[in-house]
């Protein structure tokens, strides 16, 4: 092993240690250091703060349990990096749970140790935890069981992990993974989901697009009906005129009739009248 991987697992030792302990503890593991730089490494390494100290007895004692939380971390950034937003609603709820959680368990398994948990550093435990779920480099650090102090939440410049983690980085460090099928199961599982509601969406669109040209084709069919009785009632009001003009015309013709035969018995009488006039005149 190199020195670098010696501090490394003397820091994550020392760092599950009990804080009444961990001086003591820090300086006899340094004098038991055969090459002097290490020595000279782990009596640097800071003593952690309460809440840093919980997460690294949890991260060692239950990391199967941080496991799990971190493949949700994973699932998470990939569902913001892709901006889906049905996936992000529902992961954000588990991530909700899991890290109020965690950090229980994580105070819980540090009061059985003897130490003492109060509510706020209940409160950075659960920070912590949730800051593994917001970066990835945050969930190295977390998972390397040698935080030094809690973490901050992200800005919008990230999570500072500056001096947060004792005996080393954590850049080649890997959280503890999740069984990769177990992992590709999940995504495939939320691909699926993301189809589905897909298909689900274009099936309502469907259904509403149906419905409306159903009612279109109802509106049709009524307009057609309606115009239809239009037409009837007009070629019955048609077939009437037709009919009074044959009769009015016929009348009409009788009229005519009547007027020439009644200018004949006119001039007849205009005739009769003149001769008897002439004839009195003659008297």
């Amino acid at each position: 092993m190199t020195v670098e991987q010696d501090l490394a697992a003397a820091a994550r030792e020392l760092y599950a240690q009990p804080l009444r302990d961990f001086v003591g503890a820090r300086d006899a593991r340094a004098r038991a250091a055969s090459d002097r730089s290490l020595a000279a490494a782990i009596r640097a390494l800071r003593k952690p703060s309460i809440a840093a100290h919980v997460v690294n007895v949890f991260a060692q004692e239950r990391s199967a349990a941080l496991a799990e939380a971190l493949e949700l971390a994973e699932e998470l950034r990939e569902a913001q990096a892709e901006l889906d937003a049905a996936a992000l609603a529902g992961l954000g709820r588990q991530r909700r749970t899991v890290t109020r959680r965690l950090a229980e368990q994580a105070a819980e398994l540090a009061r059985e140790r003897g130490e003492k948990v109060t509510a706020g550093t209940l409160g950075a435990v659960q920070q912590t935890i949730s800051a593994a779920f917001f970066d990835a480099q945050a969930a190295r650090a977390v998972a390397s069981g040698r935080l030094v102090r809690e973490l901050e939440p992200a800005t919008g410049l990230g999570i500072d992990l500056d001096d947060a983690v004792g005996g080393g980085t954590v850049d080649d460090e890997e959280p503890p993974p999740a069984p990769v099928d177990e992992l590709a199961r999940r995504r495939k599982r939320r691909e699926v989901e993301r189809r589905a509601q897909d298909a689900e969406h274009a099936r309502t669109a469907a259904q509403r697009e149906r419905r409306q040209a159903e009612a279109a084709a109802e509106d049709a069919r009524r307009r057609v009906d309606e115009c239809a009785k239009d037409v009837a009632e007009a070629e019955r009001r048609l077939a009437h005129a037709r009919q009074e003009l044959v009769r009015a015309e016929r009348a009409a013709e009788q009229e005519q009739a009547r007027v020439a035969r009644a200018e004949e018995h006119a001039a007849e009488a205009e005739d009769a009248w003149e001769k008897a006039t002439s004839a009195l005149d003659g008297e």
